[in-house]
Parts: C-alpha cells; structure tokens; sequence
C-alpha cells in the first residue's frame, strides 16, 4: 500500500489546485503526477521534494516517499498471520501455556532497545514452537488463556513489522492480534490493536483516520491503560490539522487521566504505559503544532529519562524523535550547526521506530530545504535520511 500517491492527491485538492496547474507549479508531466496519485509510479526524491514545497507539506511527502521504498521490502507479510493462524488451531497444556505467557512479557520489555528484526525473528520462533508443541486438547479456560498470550505475541511483531517498515506485514499482523482479543474477549488487546491502528494512520498521513478511531476506542479501554496512548495519538492528529485549542484540551484530559491509574511495578514493557512517556507524548504533539519552546522543554524531559542511573540509553527511540525535535527547533530559529547535530545524532544511534523516525526527519528536511537550501550540511542530512530506508 503506497502512501505518497494518496497523499499528494489529498494535499493538492485540498488547496483546490487541478492536476494541470499543480504540473505547471513542480515543472513536472500531468501524466507523470497522475500516475503518482494512483500509485503507479513510485516516486523520487527530488520529485518527492518538489511537490512538498509547493504544497506546503512540511515534510510529510518526503517522508511518505522514504516510507513507501522502505515498505516495499516487505516481501511476505503474512507470514506472522500464517502463524497465529496455527496457533489458533492447536491445543496445550499449563506448562507450555505458563513458558508462552513469561516468554511475551519478557520479549515485551526488550522492545525498546533490542534489534527490531532480531527481536521479531525470535518471537516467530516462538510462535513456530508453540504451533509444534499444541497438540493435546484443553479446556475453555486454558484455551481463553492461549489466544490471550498470542494476541499480546501478535501485537508485539505487529509493532515490530511497523519499525522496519513493513507496513502491509503490520497491518495483517494487527488485524489478526484484534481479533485474537476478541475472541478471548480481552479488551486491553483490543485497545491495544486500535492504538497501533492510529499510530499507522498518524505516521501515513491520514489524520482523520486517528482521531475518530481513537476516540470511539477510548471507551472500550477506559479501564485499561492504553487509552491513555489513545488520547496522545489523538492530541498528535489534532496537532497536525492545526486544531491548537482541541489540542491543548486532550492533552489536559490525556494527563488526568495517566495520574488516575495507579504507577506500574515495571515500566519496561512496551504495552504498560510509563508515567514519563507523556512527556514524549506532549513533545510530538506540540512540535507538530510549531509550539517550539514547549516541545524543547518535553524533548529535554525525554532525553533526561532516557538515560538510565548508570549512563546507558533505555529509551533510544524516545531519544531519537527528542533529538530531532530538538533539532526541528533549532533549524526554525535560524540555527544550522545545532540541528544538523542533533540530526546526525538521531539518525545513527541506537534502536529505530523507521515510520515514526521518518515523520520527524521529514519536517527536519522540510525546514532545511526552506531555510538553508544550498548549505552542504543539508545535503548531508538528506543523504543519512536516505540512508533509512
């Protein structure tokens, strides 16, 4: 599923352009924008680039363009779904149903920081044994227990596909971890399923899509702690549609609601929801909004948390995204050095979110090509942006 294409078109009808003078504008062939729309032709970067200052996309077509080359690398993405489907069809015992659950929680909490296709190669690992083993009938309860344990398994590599921007994998993955809490009648999972639909939407683009969605999701999963991310994908979409008043209002409802649940015992798996993260939160949305003194003061909290007691990083892909909106800042207010710094910084370092990465570092080149659009250092910054995909 390209992205570019549907957002150009989204882009250029909005400003109530035709096809014809939209090609006068970029100095590009009708035909050869048209076949971009329908996604039948993949497009290149300087094209990409061109349509995005014309339409004033801060970024967002630069980064859709980078996003689209890297998901077409996705060669078999229903492979995690053929093997849920396995799972669905085969029986266990405690013993293995115990290992299963300890094993996904364990494998959750190493989301943040390990290697995103070594990490999802083991869980497929697991997900391969646990279809082997299950062979033996089990009751309804210890049944209820397998979907349960699978469907968190799912979401987990679902997420994972999305970092190494194998959108279509992803996509297949998160519909089948729905509907594994659905038939184990596991709301959190469900919760979980309709964040990781926003957060796709949110990354491509189609901020309508977010804000419905995780509205009508939040009553679902008011008791659980995900609603909380479900009211921050919301704020970022309000962000993004320039809806500053709204925004500011979810994200005062978004942080009473995280202090009304009580502190986790462990905040390192990825699907319990740290009090520190609104911080990572409030700094996207308001960077997003071009709020820049209150998403410098967030990104600074991010980085601070990031660092553990003995100096390692735990969160790199908070720090990543912090560091580029550092950077966002810094190129606004006119300074180069800075934020090509924190650029390189947060391109080469550590674990990667590709989508959410590509989000930010789109608005970064936006803001380096309007203001310093001969400078060498752009150039080097466009050059590790492509190094991405």
């Amino acid at each position: 599923m390209a992205i570019f294409g549907v957002k150009l078109r989204q882009l250029r009808l909005e400003r109530e352009l035709s096809l014809s003078r939209f090609a006068a504008m970029v100095n590009y062939d009708k035909g050869y924008l048209s076949r971009l729309e329908t996604g039948k032709k993949a497009p290149s970067e300087e094209v990409a680039r061109a349509c995005d200052i014309a339409l004033n996309a801060r970024g967002e077509l630069i980064a859709a363009a980078h996003s689209d080359i890297a998901a077409s690398k996705d060669h078999r993405p229903w492979q995690t779904a053929e093997l849920i489907s396995r799972i669905q069809k085969s029986d266990t015992d405690h013993v293995t149903l115990e290992a299963l659950h300890s094993t996904v929680f364990e494998l959750g909490c190493e989301y943040a920081y390990r290697d995103a296709a070594d990490l999802r190669d083991e869980a497929h690992d697991w997900l391969r044994r646990v279809a082997n083993m299950l062979r033996r009938p089990v009751g309804l309860q210890a049944h209820s227990e397998l979907l349960t344990a699978t469907g968190w398994l799912a979401l987990l590599v679902g997420c994972l596909e999305y970092d190494m921007g194998l959108r279509t994998a992803a996509e297949v993955t998160r519909a089948a971890a729905h509907k594994l809490g659905e038939e184990a009648g596991n709301t959190e999972i469900i919760g979980w399923s309709h964040e990781m639909s926003a957060w796709f939407a949110l990354t491509q683009g189609r901020y309508r899509d977010v804000i419905a969605p995780s509205c009508a999701a939040q009553d679902v999963s008011r008791d659980h702690s995900v609603v909380v991310q479900l009211i921050a994908q919301e704020a970022k979409a309000l962000a993004r549609v320039g809806d500053s008043r709204k925004l500011r209002e979810t994200l005062e409802r978004g942080r009473a609601v995280l202090d009304g649940f009580p502190v986790p015992e462990r905040t390192d798996n990825h699907f319990i929801v740290d009090p520190a993260k609104w911080d990572f939160y409030a700094m996207d949305a308001y960077r997003l909004a071009g709020e820049d003194s209150l998403a410098v003061m967030h990104a600074n909290e991010v980085i601070a948390n990031a660092v553990a007691p003995d100096g390692s990083v735990r969160a790199p892909m908070r720090m990543a995204e912090a560091k580029l909106t550092l950077g966002v800042a810094a190129a606004r207010s006119g300074n180069l050095e800075e934020a090509i710094i924190l650029g390189r910084e947060a391109m080469v370092d550590g674990r990667k979110s590709l989508p959410s990465l590509l989000m930010v570092a789109g608005e970064l080149d936006a803001v380096l090509e309007q203001r310093f659009p001969d400078e060498a250092e752009t150039t080097e910054f466009r050059e590790l942006l492509r190094s991405l995909r």
